[in-house]
């Protein structure tokens, strides 16, 4: 997922695709200890969205303090 699509999203759309994405990586977890992962890149993917919808919601912080 590209940065510009999740700068589009709300607050709570936001914190919705980070819950979605932890899922996703439990379940790629789960995969590595079960049996043998199909794609094993989707855990570097994964991450970094993740970091990218933290980064974003973090930033959202930041600007109500410096507002409010």
């Amino acid at each position: 997922m590209k940065m510009q699509e999740l700068n589009n999203l709300s607050r709570e759309e936001l914190i919705a695709k980070e819950r979605s994405l932890k899922q996703e990586l439990f379940k790629l977890n789960q995969q590595r200890f079960g049996a043998r992962v199909d794609k094993p890149h989707m855990f570097f993917l994964v991450k970094r969205d993740i970091a990218r919808v933290k980064t974003l919601l973090n930033k959202g912080k930041k600007e109500e303090k410096a507002n409010g």
